[in-house]
């Protein structure tokens, strides 16, 4: 039985005193994209088309243009999403299905590499993308992201293959079936709830990650969406009217992808798909 029913109305007032600040928030950000001017949460001047010229003019105020940002931002989110989903699910097949020597101080491992703050590691992996020739490129940020998030992609998919049951794979192994089309065609279909957590989790992190391209990107033309937003603070004078429409324009993804697939991703438990 849920602490407090649904139909009992202090539910619902604790539920708006909780999500309040951030209605506030985002009502702020909203109305200061649009007008002029915002008394608190209610505007004080005419609508302003000047907050959203990062649109149609080339640069603003020296940065590459929005749309650039914007591909990187894509770029870097899908691919990271794509690479965590590949070997996450591969690994985690293999570590759930397989008997091989230190399976478990293996699983211990990727656990303790997960605990270690990224913060952390941001100069041992500055030399690395160093002798690689990789610093100051997308491509070198994606694979530092990808890599970072795996322990935790792991863990999650052994756990949907660890509820998969073996008949199904043995029936295709005994007619004839190789290891990799058993994968491919038979366990990963199971888990498809799984992969969508986890290609939605990881895409979301990947969207919103500030501190790795940050610390490792440094010309425009690499620039991510929150770079773009991270460079208005340089300024001595902060065009907050700007500011609020690129952070709308930045969240605006986010919001499409989660009322596209908020039915999906609300029916998932461990183990399937309710329905």
């Amino acid at each position: 039985m849920p602490l407090l029913p649904r139909n009992w109305p202090l539910f619902w007032v604790v539920l708006t005193l909780l999500t309040l600040p951030i209605l506030i928030g985002v009502i702020w950000l909203i109305l200061t994209a649009i007008f002029d001017q915002v008394h608190g949460l209610f505007p004080a001047g005419p609508p302003d088309p000047e907050n959203w010229r990062f649109l149609y003019e080339g640069s603003v105020g020296g940065r590459p243009p929005i749309w650039v940002a914007l591909k990187n931002s894509a770029v870097f989110a899908f691919t990271v999403a794509a690479l965590e989903l590949l070997i996450a699910s591969m690994a985690a097949y293999a570590i759930s299905r397989m008997k091989f020597p230190f399976r478990t101080p293996y699983l211990g491992m990727i656990l303790v590499l997960h605990a270690f703050p990224a913060v952390s590691l941001l100069i041992a992996i500055y030399y690395i993308l160093r002798v690689m020739g990789l610093f100051d490129t997308l491509i070198g940020v994606i694979l530092v992201k990808a890599s970072l998030e795996l322990p935790l992609g792991i863990w999650l998919m052994k756990g949907f293959f660890d509820h998969l049951s073996w008949d199904m794979e043995m029936a295709a192994l005994v007619d004839g079936a190789s290891r990799w089309l058993v994968f491919w065609k038979v366990a990963l279909p199971l888990v498809r709830p799984g992969l969508l957590a986890l290609g939605t989790f990881a895409l979301l992190s990947a969207w919103g990650e500030f501190i790795l391209p940050f610390t490792f990107i440094v010309s425009g033309k690499s620039w991510t969406l929150a770079l773009y937003m991270q460079s208005f603070f340089r300024e001595a004078f902060v065009d907050y009217g700007l500011l609020a429409a690129v952070g709308l324009f930045y969240a605006l993804p986010v919001l499409i992808l989660f009322l596209v697939g908020q039915r999906y991703l609300l029916n998932i438990y461990s183990g399937g798909v309710k329905g």
